[in-house]
């Protein structure tokens, strides 16, 4: 015992002898080629002895930061905040091997790490000339695939709280992740935009819009989704509901202003779906006010009522309206929904072209419908087809099979956790967002919204934990 104690001790001292001697060699080109780049050195390597020594708050220190950063996409900041967490992480699971200390893995996160090898083979075949596009978009997937890769990271660090920290409390602490999005959103609603400061009307409105720190109203509205359904979490297991309640409405009235019209109808699935276990008068009373509340509030918002209005000069609802007329429709009468079709359409066909293997990643807004001023193209509004035009029946079908195991696995989870109410409760709401996701990719880019998965990867990681980690006697009602 004592020479494998020994043991771990000597790799843990060369490894932080080898650490200091890169640090030591990088400072002195750092002094060399500018004094501000030794700052950043000194900097770095204090957050790295802070996130070794106080590991738990550092994680969950981060995990509510991540929501305040998309406010400086301009500035790169998110990429670098998510290259420096996957540099983090893969340096705590090398210390704990050095060390042998355990490593927390659960057997989801094999199958989530096996689709984020299937999503490699896209970055590999395009500099070999086996897809739609050339080598010269090579950074556009390597990009695309480092932030699929970057929330297998999250998943695995959270893992690493297990026996440490509460699950209900890194939870109930993911609600501080509101303060900053909610707080410049408001700042966005109720002042002009010349007392705004650039940054925030820059990118901060579309037209009526709101989107807080998240750099785009629908990234805020999805980012919202999620939040309502946790707001709705801590109110089925706290004792004082009012500060919820408020919370609650508080959170909805952002969400509306938005104006993100699919998160109208995820946001009705989530709460439908939350309590059709459970069927109650009171129950029913509230679930039918909270509707009317909602759909109140954002029919009485200007933008509201133009996309309601929108949805009847579509061919979903009026039979006058073809294919081909919503097409020609979509040049000029402003509407998102023919625009999609539109969009939709040109996608399709290019697809065609490339049906097995697709394009490339990040290659479908070349594809479609592009911006007659700058040129630059859209997104494609349709997650399905995104994954069908850039990676082909291949790719689509690995993505649907990704989508069957994540069902199967919150389901499963459901099941194993029917003795803890807060557990099960959480397992429940994500199974909700997971179905509201699913139906929203219909029509919009929810694999875009890194924000959210960030935090969708830390609640089903968390949700993963066994009944025992999770204290019964918080779980004392359902809501």
């Amino acid at each position: 015992m004592l020479n494998k104690t020994a043991s771990r001790s000597f790799y843990l001292n060369l490894w932080l002898g080898l650490v200091g001697l890169v640090v030591g060699i990088f400072a002195g080109f750092a002094v060399g080629i500018s004094p501000a780049l030794l700052l950043v050195a000194i900097v770095a390597v204090a957050g790295l002895i802070w996130f070794f020594a106080s590991f738990e708050q550092a994680v969950i220190g981060l995990l509510i930061l991540r929501s305040s950063l998309d406010l400086f996409s301009a500035q790169q900041l998110p990429a670098a905040f998510a290259i420096a967490l996957n540099a983090l992480t893969i340096l705590y699971v090398l210390v704990a091997l050095l060390t042998g200390k355990a490593v927390k893995i659960d057997k989801f996160w094999w199958f989530f790490a096996l689709w984020i090898i299937f999503q490699s083979l896209w970055v590999i075949l395009l500099p070999l000339g086996g897809l739609g596009m050339d080598a010269s978009f090579l950074m556009s997937g390597v990009r695309v695939w480092l932030r699929y890769f970057s929330w297998l990271m999250v998943y695995l660090l959270v893992m690493q709280l297990k026996d440490n920290v509460p699950p209900e409390k890194i939870v109930s602490m993911l609600l501080l992740s509101l303060v900053a999005p909610i707080s410049i959103a408001l700042l966005q609603i109720f002042l002009p935009s010349s007392m705004l400061p650039s940054l925030l009307t820059s990118q901060g409105k579309a037209g009526s819009n709101v989107s807080g720190t998240l750099g785009f109203p629908n990234g805020l509205g999805i980012f919202l989704t999620m939040f309502i359904a946790l707001v709705w979490w801590k109110l089925s297991i706290s004792s004082k509901r009012l500060p919820w309640l408020l919370l609650l409405g508080l959170v909805s009235f952002v969400f509306v202003r938005t104006g993100y019209f699919t998160g109208l109808v995820a946001v009705l699935l989530l709460i439908l779906f939350i309590n059709s276990t459970k069927i109650t008068p009171v129950r029913a009373i509230g679930v039918v006010l909270f509707c009317c509340a909602f759909l109140w509030m954002f029919a009485s918002t200007e933008f509201g009522q133009q996309r309601l209005t929108e949805i009847y000069d579509t061919p979903l609802l009026n039979p006058n309206i073809d294919v081909s007329r919503s097409i020609i429709l979509s040049y000029g009468d402003s509407n998102s929904f023919n625009w999609r079709i539109a969009h939709w359409t040109y996608l399709i066909n290019a697809w065609s072209q490339f049906p097995i293997l697709g394009y490339g990643l990040d290659t479908s807004p070349l594809l479609g419908i592009r911006d007659f001023n700058t040129g630059s193209g859209y997104a494609p509004h349709n997650d399905y087809i995104r994954f069908l035009v850039e990676q082909g029946v291949v790719g689509l079908t690995g993505f649907l099979c990704f989508l069957v195991g994540q069902g199967w696995y919150l389901v499963h989870l459901l099941r194993n956790s029917q003795s803890v109410n807060s557990r099960r409760n959480l397992c429940l709401i994500l199974i909700a967002l997971f179905v509201a996701n699913i139906v929203s990719m219909l029509t919009s880019n929810i694999m875009d919204a890194t924000t959210f998965f960030f935090y969708w990867w830390t609640l089903v990681a968390i949700a993963g934990w066994g009944n025992e980690y999770w204290r019964p006697n918080l779980a004392t009602k359902s809501a």
